[in-house]
């Protein structure tokens, strides 16, 4: 994959378009970095955000964050870079989850996911979330994607 797509095309992308979620389970805001090896979202934390839970982001839904970050990366790939339809993924495992704080209502988190292996289907890896400058979750995660028939 050697294109190279600028944070403002990505930005502008309705990721309504590449998730196979829908609202009110959208966790992700915009897609803003997106090469090879790694995809990046952000994600204003609302009051309404069924995943707030006393007026902060709870470990559930950065983990639902991280797991739709994985989930944009696969449905951009189809549809932007294969021109396929978007495929569903499923996560396999997840390893070394660790939530060091929650951000609150109002802050923009963001969310990176570092490809370490991606092998028939599977895809193992890294992932971060990141709320002013610090890390507030990792974890490693294993994705397994449907393949369709065609």
């Amino acid at each position: 994959m050697e294109q190279q797509f600028s944070e403002e095309y990505l930005r502008s992308i309705d990721l309504h378009t590449v998730l196979p979620q829908q609202e009110p389970f959208v966790m992700v805001g915009s897609l803003i970095a997106f090469d090879a090896d790694s995809s990046v979202t952000e994600t204003l934390i609302r009051e309404d955000n069924i995943f707030v839970d006393d007026g902060h982001f709870s470990a559930s839904g950065m983990m639902e964050n991280i797991a739709q970050t994985c989930a944009a990366r696969v449905g951009f790939y189809n549809k932007y870079v294969l021109h396929k339809d978007v495929q569903v993924g499923f996560i396999g495992a997840v390893r070394n989850y660790v939530v060091h704080s929650l951000a609150p209502v109002g802050e923009m988190v963001t969310t990176r996911v570092d490809i370490l292996q991606d092998v028939f289907g599977m895809t193992l890896a890294n992932a971060q979330v990141t709320c002013r400058g610090e890390v507030i979750a990792e974890a490693e995660i294993k994705l397994a994607v449907r393949q369709v028939e065609e």
